[in-house]
Formats: C-alpha cells, structure tokens, sequence
C-alpha cells in the first residue's frame, strides 16, 4: 500500500465526521450572521437553515457511531437546501431574476450583507457549505468495511 492510498482511505474514514464539521461551522456561522452582527435572514436564508440545521445532529450523531448508513437520508437535505441557495445566489446576481423573488415582504432576497472578495455571499457560503456536505458524504460512502 502506497501514501496515496493510506491517505485516501484515512481520509474517507473521517469524512462523515468533516461533513459534521462543516455542518457545525455553516450553523455557527449563520447564526453569528442573524444573532452577533444583527443581519435579519430573508426567506430563502430560512429555507437555507431549514435544511442545514438538522444536518448538525444527524451528522454528530452518525458520525459519532461511525453509521454510513444515513448517508442516502442526508442526501435530500443537501441537494435540496444546495438548490435554494444556488437559486439564492442566482437571484443575487442577476437582477432580472428580483422581480420573481420569494421576498416579497420583510428582507429582499437580492440584498448583500457582505461581499468579501467581490463574489463571496451569505448565499454563496451557504452553497459552498451544502457542497462540500454532499461531497464528504460520497467520499464516506466510498468506506470498504472489513
């Protein structure tokens, strides 16, 4: 067995447990978003936690006893809440695309709380966080159990 190898299986022996640290993080950081900085969440930034908030028990949980097998039950919640905020992201960038945004009443949608490095979003974070989720399941996935 090479270091290529042992590399990769160690990694996807902890997989399960870096996709609860990013959902840990993308938590943590919502919420220090909407309760430290004061920035009110729209409504797709609800949709958004609706479906990331939850991951951090599953995955603590599952990864906590090692169980890849809720890894099909995550999937949904990812791709799911990854397509809110790909739309999140879309609706930011594209100012046609207001007119039909979900925020009718309260925050709109297309509003820009922080804009670091000229493209990094709340939307975009959010995105980054359910990708690399769905992306650390397959790895988990991948485990050969002996």
């Amino acid at each position: 067995m090479n270091k290529n190898s042992s590399f990769i299986r160690a990694f996807q022996a902890y997989s399960l447990y870096f996709a609860w640290i990013v959902s840990l993080v993308a938590t943590g950081g919502s919420l220090y978003f909407s309760e430290i900085a004061g920035y009110i969440p729209c409504t797709l930034c609800w949709f958004q936690r609706i479906f990331m908030y939850p991951l951090v028990f599953l995955l603590g949980i599952a990864s906590y006893r090692d169980d890849r097998s809720i890894i099909p039950y995550i999937y949904p919640l990812t791709i799911v809440g990854g397509l809110i905020s790909l739309y999140h992201v879309l609706l930011q960038n594209i100012p046609g695309l207001a007119n039909i945004s979900p925020c009718t009443v309260g925050v709109p949608c297309h509003l820009d709380y922080i804009h670091w490095f000229g493209f990094i979003t709340i939307p975009v974070l959010a995105l980054t966080a359910f990708i690399l989720i769905s992306l650390l399941l397959w790895s988990a996935s991948k485990v050969q159990k002996d």
